[in-house]
């Protein structure tokens, strides 16, 4: 088992450091390959705009935050004057991203969410993104389960917290529970789209569900 575990870690490196979209990020200086995903659906949907409020779940190493903040500043911002606000949250930590308001903790604590919504100042959320994704067991059907439970607490956490005509970006997985993931997109939001980018491996069955507008809401 051992000896084969070696040949998978081989092929898998072998195969990350040819993969061009870990070369473009070296070259680009984000921090993950992870960026090229939401800058293709950021392209697709036109997601992203200056003076946005967004909320980055799930945001470690930072590589979707880097996106976010050249999106809203892209000709460059002075220090403290970054047109919009970016606050990114996840229990693990991360180098600090000029422009980005980061805190350490699980959005679940009411002691995370009193720091996210000063971080806010009451204002709610254009978009929120989760690239949150669970430590696989390799049990099929555990690990299923896990990731719905994310996705599942992403769409908790937007429809508290998004601005009526909001947008929600969700990672999730085809397969086990996809189907009542989508269902439980289109049961809060009036516009639900599936992506798979071309950055994420084809081997992979990472797809990111879109919701907009929020349901029961009136959108101006």
């Amino acid at each position: 088992m051992r000896v084969r575990s070696r040949k998978v870690d081989k092929a898998w490196f072998h195969d990350h450091v040819n993969d061009p979209y870990v070369k473009l990020a070296l070259k680009e200086g984000y921090r993950s390959r992870a960026a090229y995903k939401l800058a293709e659906i950021d392209a697709t949907l036109g997601l992203v705009r200056p003076g946005q409020v967004i909320v980055d779940l799930g945001a470690a190493p930072g590589a979707w935050s880097q996106y976010l903040r050249r999106r809203l500043a892209p000709d460059g911002a002075a220090t403290g004057r970054l047109p919009g606000t970016i606050v990114a949250l996840d229990l693990l930590d991360f180098e600090p991203i000029e422009g980005v308001t980061f805190l350490q903790g699980d959005f679940r604590d009411d002691e995370t969410l009193q720091r996210l919504e000063a971080a806010l100042g009451a204002r709610k959320a254009d978009l929120v993104v989760s690239d949150m994704a669970p430590n696989l067991s390799g049990v099929a059907a555990s690990d299923a389960a896990r990731v719905a439970h994310l996705v599942e607490l992403a769409v908790e956490f937007a429809v508290q917290h998004l601005k009526p005509a909001g947008t929600l970006v969700v990672k999730t997985f085809h397969g086990s529970g996809y189907s009542q993931q989508a269902k439980l997109f289109k049961q809060h939001f009036r516009v639900v789209k599936a992506i798979k980018p071309k950055a994420s491996r084809d081997k992979s069955a990472e797809t990111f569900l879109v919701g907009s507008a929020l349901k029961g809401s009136s959108i101006t």
